[in-house]
């Protein structure tokens, strides 16, 4: 009877810990793509930001394909934007870099392919990704690819669903999409060191890098 009473206490003390962890991460964050809890975006968190990324289209330059992404928290996305860059002669433009009032879409003519990716939150593509895609003007029977890395990876790509609807109602054709693991410590599990450590990987950004060039070949 001792021992019962000793395991229902400890369980009601694990109990409230979690629920004092979850309500203060609800009111500090966005939703965690994984479980629906949340994780901080606070000052303190190291976002990384990715370098050398210009903030306009490259002038007096033609390339086949573009790559528009949004890289969070540990940069695994732009990671794999890097990696499938050279295979296209891509640039890789960072949205957040981006005044989207004022950037000239009209120069998108110009590219036959066009890439959007960022991170998976609770079931999609980044919010700023989404409000990024629907300010893109209807530019004409125009290819696009869509990638992302996701806490659990996503080989059938449901969690590109929203994203691919809003090209697709604007006319893109959906040449290809991408997806692996990345590197997450949201929530809980950063008490723990993460899940994917390390990801993506050589053979993740190997991948990447075909994928590219399946594409520019298409």
């Amino acid at each position: 009877m001792k021992q019962i009473t000793i395991f229902v206490i400890t369980a009601l003390c694990i109990c409230a810990v979690s629920c004092a962890a979850c309500r203060s991460n609800k009111n500090t964050g966005e939703a965690d793509s994984i479980s629906g809890a949340t994780h901080p975006v606070s000052e303190g968190m190291e976002e990384q930001v990715m370098t050398a990324i210009p903030a306009i289209l490259p002038e007096n330059e033609k390339t086949r394909a573009i790559i528009f992404v949004f890289s969070f928290h540990h940069g695994n996305t732009g990671k794999i934007a890097e990696a499938m860059a050279p295979c296209m002669n891509a640039p890789i433009l960072d949205i957040r870099s981006i005044n989207t009032d004022t950037f000239n879409f009209s120069a998108l003519n110009d590219y036959e392919l066009i890439g959007f990716g960022s991170g998976i939150d609770s079931g999609k593509h980044y919010q700023k990704m989404l409000d990024f895609a629907n300010k893109v003007p209807e530019l004409g029977n125009k290819k696009a690819f869509i990638f992302s890395t996701s806490g659990i990876e996503d080989k059938k790509f449901k969690n590109h669903e929203t994203l691919r609807k809003i090209l697709q109602g604007k006319g893109f054709t959906i040449a290809g999409e991408f997806n692996c693991p990345g590197f997450n410590t949201h929530s809980f599990l950063k008490l723990f060191g993460g899940m994917n450590k390390g990801r993506p990987n050589n053979d993740d950004l190997h991948n990447a890098e075909q994928f590219a060039r399946n594409l520019i070949q298409k």
